[in-house]
């Protein structure tokens, strides 16, 4: 049972829990219409709850939702129920950041400073069905503000997505995406052969990279070691992984177990060799 303290629209109502007398946030079709401050109600089968005691990167719940427009509450809403349907559970903590992102990124559309980003190609096959999970948002917006959303703001959405799903945050999944451009970039400078960002080694060495940098955050360790032999047998590619692991270790400020090198050079050569 809950207590109302704020309706924020029809949709979305600040309410006070009567069990823990904490506020919280109700989302949901109609939730908000004809309620009156003090008035109790149960949360609507349908309706999501959050919690506005959580902390956000940009400060609390609470007060961020002073600041936001309930419709971009509303927008991110509906693209974590898709993304609920699409991979079941997941971290509805991820509201707000997405919300907050979703408002600016109209006010820059609005504003006709429409950003680009280099990695969005990357973004789109490392996490491919985030990507698609994402997409949802084009005819969100369009049908609910007339905004017309590009590929490279779904990207971004697509992290936020990722981020509610996996224990990683938007920031890491950016640089495991520019982790892997750069080595892709390092591998195109020394074969001088473009490669397919679709093809299916490329594929295999994102994930790879992204599991790399996942286990050093958990310091787990690889039980082969196969730098000997890539050292020797393919020595450019273990110098170009042996650079790539110094970049991610930097930035993760955590030391990749040495052994790393040898699978990334591995997977290097996979790449290098479906596009001779």
């Amino acid at each position: 049972m809950f207590r109302v303290k704020k309706t924020l629209n029809h949709n979305t109502v600040i309410v006070i829990g009567m069990d823990d007398n904490r506020e919280y946030l109700l989302i949901g079709k109609g939730v908000g219409f004809g309620k009156k401050v003090s008035e109790r109600m149960e949360a609507p089968e349908g309706c999501t709850v959050y919690s506005l005691q959580k902390k956000t990167e940009r400060g609390s719940a609470m007060e961020l939702v002073k600041d936001l427009d309930p419709v971009f509450l509303e927008i991110a809403e509906q693209v974590l129920k898709e993304a609920e349907r699409v991979f079941g559970k997941i971290d509805w903590s991820i509201l707000f950041p997405m919300a907050d992102h979703i408002a600016f990124a109209v006010k820059r559309i609005r504003n006709q400073e429409q950003i680009s980003n280099p990695l969005t190609g990357d973004i789109r096959a490392l996490f491919h069905m985030e990507y698609k999970t994402a997409e949802c948002i084009v005819s969100i917006l369009r049908e609910r503000l007339g905004i017309e959303i590009d590929e490279h703001e779904v990207g971004y959405i697509a992290l936020h997505i990722h981020s509610a799903i996996e224990d990683e945050n938007v920031a890491l999944s950016m640089q495991i995406a520019r982790t892997v451009r750069e080595c892709i970039q390092m591998v195109e400078e020394e074969t001088g052969v473009s490669i397919d960002v679709m093809s299916l080694s490329y594929n295999r060495l994102m994930n790879h990279v992204r599991y790399m940098a996942a286990r050093a955050m958990k310091g787990e360790r690889l039980k082969l070691d196969m730098n000997d032999y890539m050292s020797i047998k393919f020595p450019d590619e273990f110098r170009i992984a042996s650079t790539v692991c110094g970049h991610l270790e930097k930035y993760l400020k955590k030391p990749l177990d040495p052994v790393e090198i040898g699978y990334l050079a591995m997977h290097i050569q996979r790449v290098s060799a479906e596009q001779e």
